[in-house]
């Protein structure tokens, strides 16, 4: 059985301040925020990277895009903007090995990647 954090807290072995959810996702703010807007979407079912991920989860990929939506729309950023990031293996800095995907905004964001 894996045991990341966010199987942890989506098995409420660990606790995480949520800010929304549903049967396949759950979407906690970033314990270390770099936005003040900085949440994660989290697959309820664990996906440890995207090698994992075949032709039938279509539509649960699908359904991140559509919850990125309905989240900053609820912490007020939709209008502004905001940025979504996957990070996918060591050199992205991918820390946890559940498919999980950052909503960071409520500020200008600046540059997409720093050389």
């Amino acid at each position: 059985m894996v045991t990341d954090i966010f199987c942890k807290i989506i098995n409420g072995e660990i606790s995480a301040e949520i800010f929304w959810q549903d049967e396949d996702f759950l979407v906690i703010k970033d314990i270390h925020p770099q936005a003040p807007v900085h949440l994660l979407i989290i697959s309820k079912r664990h996906i440890g990277d995207l090698k994992e991920v075949g032709v039938g989860d279509s539509a649960l990929l699908g359904k991140i895009f559509l919850i990125a939506e309905q989240v900053a729309k609820q912490a007020g950023i939709s209008e502004s903007g905001y940025r979504l990031i996957i990070n996918e293996g060591e050199h992205a800095g991918k820390l946890v090995p559940h498919l999980h995907v950052h909503l960071l905004g409520g500020k200008e964001l600046g540059a997409k990647i720093v050389q």
